[in-house]
């Protein structure tokens, strides 16, 4: 059987709601048994579980666990200079909220944007609210993750910076309750999800890049 891990930022807010229970509990018992039942659920938005990631240099695996909310093809300036694909993924409070490295390379740049905290299921999220760019330079090909915040808790978590070398579907930090991830990859790599589809960080293969002949 294998153990439940969870990440280090669960320990604040679990103790908090945990505090509240017990202390709600000597005034209002039922009004306690719900914040049980609160505290129980932030204990499992941040499970942690363990991923089986494919080792290979062609595959793109996917940053987040969530819905696939669009795919795109928009230009891009900032790292590619170019057009390139996005694909966008809503996490919702019930999904892992654990970032992963779509990718094996080098962090080149950590781009953190202040902005406003619309609901991350919203197209206009992605551009207005607060964000933070990860920059990644692989081998053969590059890959942008962007952790967008949402509207509860608000609270973007980055574990990487420039200089650091990532294993693909190495952690990246956490974004919480309920957020949006967009991954940008380049024009030329094959898409091998679409809108709707349902994928897990470190597993789901995004896209295979094809080296040219």
């Amino acid at each position: 059987m294998k153990r439940i891990a969870f990440d280090k930022e669960f320990i604040v807010p679990t103790l908090f709601f945990f505090v509240a229970t017990i202390i709600v509990f000597f005034w209002e018992p039922v009004l306690a048994i719900l914040l049980g039942i609160l505290t129980a659920g932030v204990v499992l938005f941040f499970r942690d579980p363990h991923r089986d990631i494919l080792v290979d240099k062609s595959t793109i695996v996917s940053p987040a666990d969530g819905k696939v909310m669009g795919v795109d093809i928009v230009e891009e300036r900032e790292f590619f200079n170019s057009k390139v694909k996005k694909i966008t993924i809503f996490l919702s409070v019930f999904d892992v909220h654990i970032n992963r490295s779509p990718i094996a390379g080098e962090v080149s740049e950590v781009h953190y944007s202040a902005g406003k905290f619309l609901p991350a299921y919203k197209a206009e999220a992605g551009t207005l609210n607060e964000k933070n760019k990860i920059f990644i330079k692989g081998e053969k090909f590059n890959a942008i993750v962007v952790q967008i915040a949402g509207f509860v808790a608000r609270r973007i978590v980055c574990r990487v910076q420039p200089g650091m070398n990532l294993e693909k579907g190495q952690k990246l930090g956490l974004i919480r309750f309920g957020s949006c991830t967009e991954l940008y990859i380049p024009l030329g790599a094959e898409l091998l999800v679409k809108k709707g589809d349902r994928v897990k960080g470190g597993e789901t293969i995004m896209g295979r890049w094809k080296d040219e002949k």
